[in-house]
């Protein structure tokens, strides 16, 4: 910070950017900023103290966020707190209008980004309100009703599911959620205790408040408290929440909430959160969150995919976790990496992928991240990481080990060869040793081979991002800068023609490495320096080679460009463009080409330019395509060093034009000769150097354009022209003129300057010494002289045709305007901004609506002539000249209209081109940055470019946002074409006046009157081609402003009813498809877009408050002071008259629509769009008025179902608006239960909640008991605990009395009627009861929305005792039967854990009846036991419930299901469909109840919180045995579902206790005599154990007896249970969780040596070998293969050996033969791609053996 600064600011900036100081006229800006800075502040403060938030205080809030884009945070620590105070206010005004709010909060969330520029000591910001705003929004009671329109969402469906539905992706709950980040870093240290006591009730697991709940805690709590702040922060919540975590089991949709907020905990808190005992149960539940398949016939549960957790969250938590003294978070990540790590083999693909990819991607940017915040940030108020947590160098070591497999697998996968150069790129920032050698492995050998181009382009792209680590080498990795030289030289056959994405990322590897290393060569330093080391003496000798790579690289160019020469074919026609492909190669070529030249020495440049100037100058190119590259490369030159390519090029081509155009006649030839146009183009392309450099040649350039400007041939002078702009645009614009890697570029001896020294070097921010193009006096002199002579005849010329003194051919014409075109594009920076008187009148304002002015470096001279305004005046005459007499000329209608645009808009930059750039910039910083050290530590070229995008960015931000007499002009123009014959100048004209309408302040309500008029259905005149342009222009684009929906009173109320009214029109047309898409479009977009507009306009005092202290402050002192009493109290009446103002024309715009809709004429499809309309137009805090209301109870009854649907919606909204408030009153829980509340946290069915429960024997049967009960609507209350203050509804006696007849007001007199009217009603439920479409009718909450629910059971027990009367009568067949359980289910569903009562009535119902013939009966049966014993969870701190439990009722099943069990015969599904007569016997009851069963266990598997383990594993016998073997679909229902339960099950997530219970299980199954059974054991504990990988691994014992168990099954007697429990062994080895030891290897290997008895000659009937002796020597065989197959893509030291004891057993019997040869193929099959490598472990003479063995003819017998 430097002191003259300071004294010219008055205060020490927050923090400013940077790139500002380096601009040619920083010395402008402090001045400039503070103007603009007191500016805002007293405009600002002034507009809240006025109360008036629109137009005052928004424009100014603008006015701010242009400022930070400009400046940065360049304001006082005071002022910035006042700004967030004041914003905060304005944000959580309640019921502002929704886009104000959001435009507030954008800026609030600028404001707060960087938090270290804040303490909490300097910031506290209270949290309620933000939660009251937050609640209204996004949980609006309001919205599903339609009272209140949030942008880009529409409710569909309005069940108490859907209103909470919180999947919602829309603009507002982002940008809302994005402010609570970025506030809840300063809410209050009490804060934490307060949102627990506000949210705690809400968690009841069986309710959707529980996710609502969680998700709260997940936005809102603090999390970066001071330490010893932390009791009062995470550890008032840290274990509830975590014990809640740990005992869920089936991922419901808030455990991702749960993971998102202890992963930002952990992050905030390393070192001070202890995560050890919880390590395996997250490493378990990451790996299960994969949803990685398992297993042959593996079921996905659906809600695993479409809940599982967040990648991004994943990846912090265990990137926070990291080290520690015992670091345990890296050994379980090594086992999660190993246990992933082949499916990220190339070879495996599916939609599990992207996650795998996306984890590998973001975990080692995020240990960069967390190493740059401990080694490298600047310190500030957070506190640090202690320094025992700190990752040491050892930790760092230990990650990247661990990463290094799966990431060099991933280099090659089909879809994630970018995902791991990512994580390459983080690597090689940490370890460059340990990862970049095996990179290069792989990358040499891609570069050789022509059979593989996708090897070539992912090593490719992974040396990119690894470029700056390898040529920064470090003292880790020293030897990394000489592999420079190599890779470059072996990259050059990679410019190939005939293979566009090898070309490509060629282009993109060679720029990244030049950009880098200077090109020069030292290797004369040799003889001259003797201080060098080895290393640098050996760089020095390589780089004698850099002029061959350059000369080279040139060579393989010319190759590509001659490749790609326009046949002749492709040359006759005109229009002939590049396609998109030859475009890119056009733009890697000649951008790789200028970073070479930039990073050469001069005497390599000199060699170059030689060189492309011969190839330029001995050819003549065609124009289009090769000619373009060709002149890109002169181009490129030029720009490097334009002094000695312009001595070669100018007088070249100079000579060739003049010598051509010498004959008279070429100037009016239309086929010019090809040798003159290649001259021309590539001197417009060489003259777009530093104009200073241009200045000597001038008058033989501007001789040329005088020869050529006139030439009749389009081509010819579409080149001159190009060459005027660019001559134009190289003298007037400011620039930067050299981007070499070193400051002062290479010319410097090397006694003086070693140019190795700089290899990979970073620019330096404080020294880049930027050399700026700025216009000279000379330069302004030429580019006016250019104007007068060739500009001002062209101009005088059209404006003598404009007055009809001169006859002009169209071509003439259009020649004329090309010419004006490009200069305007040339000198457009030099020509000062259109001027005029502004328009008044629009907005009346109290606060000034003034433009800041920014200095962009030019300084507009006055006395010159102003030839904006000149071009402006004749091309309006030209236009209306044009369209009164030639309408069809639309060439040149296109190019007045994009003179127009530039006329308003251009300033030397296009908008879109600058964001293109700014894109590309961020793309290049991206594949370059170092984020390890941060700092903006960007290569020069980077910083630099950054630098002019941001002199482009204050180009662009100037304002030009008054609304001045010559813009309305040329927006009448606009909307002129906009409207005119021709659909192609329409569309053009259009986008033109969308632009221009987002500009200028308030000039849309200038110009939608005149847009309307072309609808009113009493103009004749109108074509239809008008009404078609018209409606276009009310529609807008899709990025600009929607004229049909200005958020804007007066606007709308124009807008609507005329849009309505065109209907009426002569020129409307249904007949006329594009109309009818129109008026769809129109509607839908104004259905999209419209957000609620407020009528109600008040500031509160608070905020005023805050105004007076912003004028009142200084440093800088605001320009105006702060208002005087008089204007105080005009403001305060204005905001009066403002808010009656709103409600008069919301009730005019009511009237307005139905007025339109009492027109009999009106189409039917604009009655429909009124209709949405006024549907629109309800509100939660202004009632509709009574017309309305009556409008939408008749249509209630209306023919159309489109409207009967709109009405019903309508009268949802109104009766809420009409409903009267009931009075409530607080109760303390305490005195109705009788029973004092117990310390700690106690939820479920305690003795404190029961009186809330359902009582049969005491409903309320008299109004007495009826008025004197306290009823508890909300289901989730007192569940968990209570809130601070429950309310409930006072008695009925104390409720306001029902109104009668005559107190009624308008309103309810018109629902009153219509519902008390008997005929009414009964058309209402007969259209209610209609079928939208035959046969595709579901139940459908939409037509529902007009009744209540959610009540106290307690109110409804008339209702639940009808429905649990019989729900299976059988009577009306199955059909009736499921639809009444369906019922009762919802019901029931509703009441959650508050009728136990009613559960145990309804299962003593059931359970005689599980013996159901009927499917659907069935399936509907599971259901509803799902529901009734999902209250029966195990959650932490939870009484065990009233409600039945699931173990008793296990019981009773099981008790039924005896013969099952015991019998054992296959059970088949032979039951007879029908309930046959008289008692069948207790088998065939038992099956029918076990389908019923099963279809419950399938249910609940995706529903219930926690499984009933021990439960379920008494069923797993009987599962066994039905369960089929083989995959085969053909079997009957109670198998598949056997199947599909199993499946289930084996993927249940166990608690660590329940494991050893079902290893035992397992055991006893293992036993069985059923080898169905033995079999299904091992594809059950192939997925069990995936699945709960790390728990598992945690219990040494639980290990043992999984591997006993499969070494068990190895030896059963029956072949195919040997064969799976071979492949599960050989599954658990390659997933790490069993390792090959010797005790293993040597148990195997003495099971093969089992001896077999000779066999007998094969005459005998029967081979007796004794079975037991072969099945063990299979075993062994078995156990060899498995460990062989565990390691399917490299091969670990004990594999030749093991292959070799194998092959010794080829020639055994069957079936040990087989499984030899089917071990030897897979083993080929898989090492095959990279057996080069694999060989080396192998000695030669294993090697003999087994090149013998993979292809003998044994292999192929």
């Amino acid at each position: 910070m430097k002191k003259e600064q300071v004294e010219i600011l008055g205060f020490v900036p927050q923090k400013e950017i940077v790139y500002n100081k380096l601009l040619p006229y920083a010395d402008k800006l402090d001045r400039e900023s503070n103007d603009i800075l007191a500016q805002i502040k007293g405009n600002l403060g002034r507009a809240v103290q006025l109360r008036e938030l629109w137009p005052g205080v928004l424009l100014w809030t603008r006015k701010l966020s242009t400022y930070l884009r400009l400046y940065g945070r360049k304001f006082s620590k005071e002022d910035h707190v006042l700004f967030i105070k004041l914003l905060y206010e304005l944000v959580t005004i309640p019921k502002l209008d929704i886009s104000m709010m959001q435009s507030f909060a954008r800026l609030l969330i600028n404001l707060l980004k960087k938090k270290e520029l804040l303490s909490r000591d300097d910031l506290e910001l209270p949290w309620r309100p933000l939660y009251d705003l937050y609640e209204s929004i996004l949980y609006s009671k309001t919205e599903h009703l339609g009272l209140n329109w949030f942008p880009n969402y529409r409710a569909e469906a309005s069940t108490k599911q859907k209103m909470l539905n919180i999947v919602r992706k829309r603009s507002v709950e982002n940008v809302l959620k994005t402010l609570v980040k970025s506030c809840r870093l300063y809410f209050s240290e009490s804060a934490t205790q307060e949102m627990l006591d506000e949210w705690r009730p809400l968690l009841c697991p069986f309710d959707v408040t529980m996710q609502k709940a969680i998700s709260y805690f997940e936005l809102f709590l603090p999390t970066i408290m001071p330490p010893e702040q932390h009791h009062k922060g995470f550890k008032l919540w840290f274990d509830e929440m975590m014990d809640l975590w740990v005992s869920v089991q089936n991922l419901p949709a808030w455990e991702g909430n749960l993971v998102n907020i202890f992963a930002r905990l952990a992050n905030d808190n390393i070192g001070y959160v202890n995560w050890d005992p919880y390590i395996p149960k997250i490493f378990t539940r990451v790996l299960r969150s994969f949803n990685l398949p398992v297993g042959t016939s593996q079921m996905i549960v659906p809600r695993y995919l479409s809940n599982s957790y967040d990648i991004g969250h994943v990846v912090l938590w265990i990137s926070s976790m990291l080290g520690g003294p015992q670091n345990q978070v890296q050994t379980q990540l090594n086992g999660l990496f190993s246990s992933i790590a082949s499916f990220y083999h190339p070879s495996n693909n599916g939609r599990w992928l992207m996650k795998l990819m996306k984890f590998l991607q973001r975990l080692p940017a995020s240990v960069v991240r967390r190493l740059h915040r401990e080694r490298y940030k600047k310190p500030c108020w957070i506190t640090p990481v202690p320094a025992s947590h700190r990752l040491t160098d050892q930790d760092v070591t230990d990650f990247v080990e661990s990463m290094k497999q799966p990431v060099l697998m991933a280099m090659f996968s089909k879809t994630g060869s970018m995902d791991a150069a990512q994580a390459l790129q983080n690597l090689a920032l940490m370890r460059p040793e340990l990862v970049i050698p095996p990179v290069l492995e792989k990358t040499y050998p891609a570069m050789e081979t022509l059979t593989e181009p996708h090897q070539l382009t992912a090593t490719l792209s992974c040396m990119i991002g690894m470029a700056r680590s390898l040529l920064s080498g470090g003292r880790h990795y020293p030897e990394g800068p000489a592999h420079v030289l190599p890779l470059l030289m072996r990259a050059l056959p990679g410019v190939d023609p005939n293979d566009f994405s090898k070309c490509m990322i060629t282009f993109q590897f060679i720029a990244t490495f030049t950009t880098l290393v200077p090109l020069v060569d030292c290797s004369s330093a040799l003889h001259e320096k003797n201080d060098l080391t080895e290393m640098v003496r050996e760089l020095c000798s390589a780089s004698a080679e850099f002029e061959d790579f350059v000369l080279q690289f040139m060579d393989r160019c010319f190759a590509l460009i001659d490749s790609s020469t326009l046949e002749q074919t492709r040359e006759e026609t005109e229009t002939e463009k590049m396609t998109p492909l030859e475009s890119l190669v056009e733009l890697g070529l000649s951008s790789t080409f200028s970073t070479i030249l930039t990073q050469c020495s001069m005497e390599i440049f000199k060699v170059a330019l030689e060189k492309v100037f011969n190839f330029a100058t001995t050819n003549i190119f065609e124009t289009r395509v090769a000619g373009r590259m060709v002149a890109d490369m002169c181009r490129a030159a030029a720009k490097c060093h334009p002094a000695e390519s312009l001595r070669l090029f100018v007088p070249h081509c100079c000579n060739a034009i003049t010598h051509l155009t010498a004959n008279e006649d070429v100037s009016n030839e239309e086929e010019l000769d090809k040798e003159l146009l290649w001259n021309l183009q590539l001197l417009s392309e060489v003259s777009r150097v530093d104009g200073e450099k241009l200045l000597p040649y001038r008058t033989q350039l501007v001789q040329i354009l005088q020869l050529t400007l006139r030439l009749r041939c389009k081509q010819g002078y579409s080149l001159a022209c190009n060459l005027l702009h660019h001559i134009l645009r190289s003298t007037a614009l400011t620039y930067p003129t050299d981007y070499c890697s070193v400051p002062g570029g290479f010319n410097r001896p090397l006694q003086e300057y070693l140019p190795i020294k700089d290899w990979g070097r970073p620019g330096d921010l404080w020294n880049l010494e930027i050399q700026w193009h700025v216009p000279s006096a000379e330069e302004t002199a030429f580019v006016f002289y250019v104007l007068d002579l060739l500009l001002q005849p062209e101009l005088q010329r059209l404006q003598r045709y404009a007055q009809g003194e001169q006859d002009m051919s169209r071509d003439d014409v259009l020649q004329s305007l090309c010419i004006v075109q490009h200069c305007l594009l040339g000198a457009g920076s030099m020509l000062r901004p259109l001027d005029g008187r502004t328009v008044t009148g629009l907005v009346p304002s109290m606060v000034s609506l003034e433009e800041t002015k920014l200095y962009i470096g030019v300084d507009y001279d006055e006395s010159r002539e102003n030839y904006r305004e000149a071009i402006c005046k004749v091309m309006r005459q030209l236009l209306h000249y044009i369209l009164e007499h030639s309408e069809d000329d639309t060439k040149s209608l296109f190019t007045i209209i994009k003179i127009i645009s530039d006329l308003m808009h251009f300033r030397g930059s296009h908008k879109h081109e600058f964001d293109s750039r700014w894109k590309s910039f961020t793309l290049v910083k991206k594949s370059m940055e170092n984020r390890l050290h941060g700092k903006k530590q960007h290569i020069r070229a980077l910083l630099i470019d950054r630098v002019l995008l941001q002199h482009e960015m204050r180009k662009l931000l100037v304002e030009v946002c008054e609304y001045k007499t010559v813009h309305q002009d040329l927006l009448r123009d606009l909307l002129r074409l906009s409207t005119s014959t021709y659909s192609q100048v329409r569309s053009k004209a259009q986008n033109v006046l969308f632009t221009a309408l987002g500009t200028y302040n308030f000039c849309c309500r200038d110009i939608a009157p005149r847009v309307l008029e072309l609808l009113e259905p009493t103009r004749t005149d109108v074509t239809q081609q008008q009404f078609k342009g018209a409606l276009y222009c009310l529609l807008g684009n899709h990025c600009g402003v929607c004229l049909a929906n200005l958020h804007d009173w007066d606007c709308i109320a124009q807008t609507w009813p005329s849009i309505v009214r065109s209907g009426l029109s002569s020129a409307m047309s249904l007949e006329k498809p594009s109309i009818v898409r129109l008026f769809d479009d129109l509607a839908d977009k104004v259905h999209r877009q419209y957000e609620t507009i407020g009528i109600d306009f008040t500031v509160p005092e608070s905020a005023v408050l805050l105004g007076r202290h912003i004028t009142d402050s200084s440093q800088p002192t605001p320009h105006i002071g702060t208002p005087t009493e008089q204007e105080l109290e005009q403001g305060l009446a204005l905001q009066q008259d403002k808010n009656h103002e709103a409600v008069q024309k919301y009730e005019k715009i009511v009237r307005d629509l139905l007025e339109c809709l009492d027109d009999r004429d009106l189409p039917w499809k604009f009655e429909h769009i009124a209709i949405g309309f006024l549907s629109l137009l309800l509100r939660d805090d202004y009632p509709l008025p009574a017309p309305a209301v009556l409008f939408f109870v008749q249509s209630l009854n209306h023919d159309a179902l489109v409207v009967r649907k709109m009405a019903i919606a309508a009268i949802a909204g109104i009766l809420k608006q009409l409903k009267r408030p009931r009075k409530k009153i607080p109760v303390n829980p305490c005195d109705i239960s009788g029973v004092t509340e117990p310390e700690g946290l106690v939820a479920g069915d305690k003795p404190g909640n029961d009186w809330l429960q359902y009582h049969g024997d005491s409903l309320l049967n008299t109004q007495q008991d009826w008025d004197n009960f306290c009823f508890v609507e909300k289901t989730h209350w007192g569940y968990y605990c209570w809130p601070k203050n429950l309310m409930v509804y006072a008695p009925a006696a104390e409720q306001p009395k029902d109104l009668s007849a005559e107190n009624m007001n308008e309103r309810e007199h018109v629902i009153y009627d219509h519902f008390t009217e008997p005929m009414f009603i009964k058309q209402l439920i007969e259209f209610l009861s209609l079928e939208d479409r035959k046969g595709k009718d579901k139940f459908n909450p939409r037509r529902f929305c007009l009744f209540k629910e959610s009540r106290d059971p307690r109110k409804l027990h008339w209702l639940f005792e009808m429905l649990m009367e019989c729900p299976l009568s059988g009577e009306g067949g199955s059909f009736v039967d499921a639809c009444h359980l369906y019922v009762l289910q919802g019901g029931l569903a509703q009441q959650e854990w508050r009728v136990p009562e009613l559960l145990h009535r309804l299962l003593s119902y059931l359970e005689p009846k599980l013996t159901q013939v009927y499917k659907n009966v069935r399936e509907r049966i599971g259901s509803v036991l799902t529901y009734i014993f999902m209250i029966d969870v195990t959650l932490p701190h939870t009484l065990p419930t009233k409600s039945p439990h699931i173990a008793e009722f296990t019981e009773r099943i099981l008790s039924q299901l005896k013969p099952l069990i015991e019998g054992d015969e296959e059970i088949q599904n032979h039951v007879v469909e029908e309930n046959g007569v008289g008692e069948q016997d207790e088998r065939t009851q038992a099956i029918k109840l076990l389908k019923t069963v099963l279809k419950w266990l399938m249910a609940s598997a995706g529903r219930s919180f926690s499984t009933p383990v021990p439960q379920q594993l008494q069923l797993l016998t009987l599962l066994f045995k039905i369960a089929p073997v083989e995959n085969d679909d053909s079997y009957d229902e109670l198998k598949r579902d056997a199947k599909m339960c199993l499946s289930l099950m084996s993927q249940g997530l166990l608690y660590p206790e329940q494991i050893p219970t079902v290893l035992k299980v397992l055991h006893e199954i293992a036993g069985s005599s059923s080898w169905h059974a033995r079999f299904s054991v091992l594809t059950y504990l192939q997925i069990m154990v995936f699945y709960n990988l790390f728990t598992i691994l945690s219990n040494e014992q639980a290990v043992q007896d999984v591997r006993s168990l499969v070494i068990r099954l190895l030896e059963d007697e029956q072949l195919e249970v040997r064969e799976m429990a071979a492949t599960t062994l050989s599954g658990f080895l390659q997933c790490n969780f069993l390792a090959m030891d010797a005790s293993m290897q040597t148990h195997f290997e003495a099971l093969c040596k089992t001896r077999l008895p000779q066999k007998r000659k094969r005459g005998s009937v029967v081979d007796t070998i004794p079975s037991v002796d072969l099945v063990r020597r299979h075993a062994g065989v078995l156990g060899l293969s498995a460990c062989i197959l565990s390691s399917p893509y490299d091969v670990p030291t004990w594999m030749p050996q093991l292959l070799m004891d194998l092959s010794a057993h080829l020639n055994d019997t069957q079936p040990i033969e087989m499984t030899v040869k089917k071990t030897l193929s897979n083993f080929r099959r898989t090492h095959h791609d990279n057996w080069l490598e694999h060989k080396q472990q192998f000695t030669d003479d294993q090697l003999v053996v087994l090149t013998d063995l993979l292809v003998s003819p044994c292999y192929y017998a």
